[in-house]
């Protein structure tokens, strides 16, 4: 596979185009990112952060790296990698972020799905530190960066592919760094998502779904693709860790956990929304 780093990173604090320099990015002002041994750049300015460890734990992280490791979102890997690349002759160079990459895993699904047919320079962003440093730690060749989606720390119009996987869409920012006619591959849970679970921590489960309905603005819609599939879990670890890598661990009370942590086996409907969205040319 032909899967190399993104270089089109910005300045976060003035928006200048980063230039490598050895062991760290700098921008014509004088600013200066160092790259950690790992492999990795920290592109989130103290001043930024509404925490001082924002996103996942590292917990979290691990949880989820057993949990996708073990391949039971594979199907939804696939729906993501095949919708980067409908369309795309081979032979051909596509930019992407994967905005939300947690320990990277949908982007190596990608980069494999990819094979030797197109090559990728690939860009991972989380706000987690340990979801960054988790996924440098398993492959070097992507750049990956601990950033926000609220200000990505990457150059106007640099990017072919933007995917936001069960993320925190910011479309003001993913059409400003997405070509004319660069797409967003967005993924959300549908109403039934995980309901078998819901059902068992929460006193009463509300109907709802987080698919997004409106067109976000400089985008049009160009394909919505509705996958659904049972999930049989067996065993409490990866019950658990199904549960630590999503939001319900914190909404849910200590009773609801207890309840979730007795279980040692579990069938799920896994109820998600692909949705594919194309930036428009701008005017002129």
């Amino acid at each position: 596979m032909t899967t190399k780093a993104f270089e089109a990173l910005a300045c976060p604090l003035d928006g200048e185009p980063l230039y490598r320099e050895s062991s760290s990015w700098r921008c014509a002002n004088g600013h200066n990112f160092d790259v950690a041994r790992q492999g990795y750049v920290h592109l989130l300015p103290v001043q930024k952060k509404r925490s001082k460890d924002p996103g996942d734990s590292k917990e979290m992280v691990a949880a989820r790296q057993r949990f996708l490791g073990a391949g039971y979102y594979q199907p939804i890997a696939e729906a993501v990698s095949a919708a980067v690349l409908k369309d795309v002759s081979e032979g051909s160079h596509l930019d992407c972020l994967d905005a939300g990459c947690g320990e990277g895993y949908y982007l190596r699904q990608l980069a494999s799905a990819a094979g030797g047919r197109v090559s990728l320079a690939v860009l991972g962003l989380d706000i987690s530190k340990w979801a960054v440093l988790a996924a440098a730690r398993k492959d070097r060749a992507p750049s990956w960066v601990v950033g926000s989606n609220a200000n990505l720390p990457v150059q106007p119009a640099s990017l072919d592919r933007v995917l936001c996987t069960f993320g925190f869409p910011v479309y003001s920012e993913f059409a400003r760094v997405l070509k004319p006619g660069g797409k967003l591959i967005q993924v959300d849970a549908g109403q039934d998502h995980l309901r078998e679970l819901r059902e068992i921590i929460y006193p009463q489960v509300r109907a709802e779904s987080k698919k997004v309905d409106e067109v976000p603005e400089g985008f049009r819609r160009v394909e919505t693709q509705d996958l659904r599939f049972t999930l049989h879990l067996e065993g409490a670890e990866p019950i658990a860790d199904l549960l630590a890598m999503t939001p319900h661990l914190y909404r849910a009370s200590a009773e609801g956990r207890a309840r979730a942590a007795q279980l040692d086996s579990i069938s799920l409907t896994v109820d998600v929304c692909l949705q594919t969205f194309e930036r428009y040319a701008p005017a002129g």
